[in-house]
């Protein structure tokens, strides 16, 4: 079996040197964007929990205007009901002589 010169097996030695630097810059590298992209779901998932926040909110403000809306119909139909009323009453009773009114004489 023919023998390597120690030349031979130093200069292979510094290539596999070289070889594994590069080998760990590139692992490196790699480790860097691989926390970038871990960095990038985390802010994403917060994210995703104020959506549903603001849904969640959303909602609860659309049942509350709902309820508001339903408020102001059943208000509305009373005044409706009470104009009628005192429309009615003016109309059917007689003028009371000493009695004093409080319409604005047109």
């Amino acid at each position: 079996m023919p023998k390597k010169s120690d030349p031979d097996i130093s200069e292979q030695l510094f290539e596999l040197i070289d070889v594994l630097k590069k080998r760990e810059e590139s692992t490196q590298t790699l480790i860097k964007r691989v926390d970038k992209v871990f960095s990038l779901f985390e802010e994403a998932s917060k994210h995703v929990g104020e959506v549903q926040s603001a849904e969640m909110r959303i909602n609860t403000l659309s049942t509350k205007l709902e309820a508001l809306l339903e408020q102001n119909r059943v208000i509305a139909q009373g005044l409706v009901l009470l104009e009628k009323y005192v429309r009615g009453k003016t109309r059917l009773e007689p003028n009371v002589p000493g009695q004093k009114q409080d319409f604005a004489s047109p």
